[in-house]
């Protein structure tokens, strides 16, 4: 026997369950522009710095010594800790040129293991960030720098609309 009460609660369960997903799809949407679209969980900061690793990689990879140091702040305050310190992009991008004199000495880099964590200011924003990782080599010819794989910590500030290197201990 047909019962158009049992029917109807069936039709307003269905227009329930499809009404939550449209409203959930509609809040998720602008969520996950925020977060950079299809870096789902990534905040616009870490998606931010993220590309800006990815562009250096890019750089290094077809021996763009000057488009690898955009990630850096142009700062005399900028700092670069290996086996040296080095004070100011300028020198930190004189030591890059030295150290990586031909494309085949800077070789194929690769990041491994990347974490960043944000530091958020009293009003809750990041304006500072923690990046961590590895770095690989891969290279035939060695210039001043022999070494190809290693471990580094990166400082971010978050400035201009920009976020750049500040502070960068490779080791």
């Amino acid at each position: 026997m047909w019962m158009p009460g049992r029917r109807m609660g069936w039709a307003v369960r269905v227009a329930a369950v499809a009404l939550v997903a449209l409203t959930v799809g509609m809040a998720v949407t602008p969520l996950a522009a925020q977060s950079g679209g299809g870096h789902a969980g990534m905040s616009s900061a870490e998606v931010a710095i993220r590309a800006t690793m990815d562009g250096q990689v890019a750089a290094w990879n077809r021996g763009d010594i000057d488009g690898f140091m955009r990630g850096y702040a142009n700062s005399p305050e900028t700092t670069f800790i290996g086996s040296t310190v080095e004070h100011g992009y300028a020198l930190i991008l004189a030591r890059y040129r030295r150290a990586y004199a031909t494309q085949a000495e800077m070789g194929a880099l690769r990041f491994d293991g990347v974490s960043v964590r944000l530091l958020p200011c009293a009003s809750g924003a990041a304006e500072y960030a923690v990046v961590t990782g590895r770095f690989h080599l891969t290279r035939s010819t060695h210039g001043a720098a022999a070494k190809d794989d290693g471990v580094f910590d990166l400082i971010w500030h978050h400035e201009a609309d920009e976020w750049k290197i500040i502070l960068d201990h490779t080791s």
